[in-house]
């Protein structure tokens, strides 16, 4: 029997709304009215039925994620691409891993939250 389930994925922000916007694009989902005046944000749950939400804290980012999420792309080239496009950078510029035959690049969103995106072919 399970203890827990996932509900939902949470990002700390200083700056919500370039945050959500900036996932909102990248997961082609859209974004719920800010709620607890205006301090958190959801967005609609994603094709595969994640839910992340964003709560809006003073602190900038320090150091590196202890989490991140891995989002599965068909090109690594064109997601790069889009991702600087929305405001977000490529971690390692002209860095691409690989093991076992997956290829993978460490991204950021405009705060600096690292994220990785894989290459899947099918």
């Amino acid at each position: 029997m399970e203890l827990a389930k996932v509900g939902t994925i949470m990002f700390d922000t200083s700056d919500l709304s370039a945050v959500v916007l900036f996932w909102s694009e990248l997961l082609g989902v859209e974004a719920s009215p800010p709620v607890a005046n205006g301090q958190f944000v959801f967005l609609g749950a994603t094709a595969e039925g994640a839910m992340i939400g964003f709560q809006s804290i003073a602190q900038p980012k320090a150091g590196k994620n202890r989490m991140h999420l891995d989002l599965i792309v068909g090109d690594l080239e064109a997601a790069t691409a889009r991702i600087e496009e929305l405001g977000g950078s490529w971690v390692e510029p002209g860095t691409t891993r690989q093991l076992e035959g997956v290829s993978w690049r460490c991204m950021a969103d405009p705060e600096g939250n690292e994220f990785d995106i894989i290459a899947h072919s099918g």
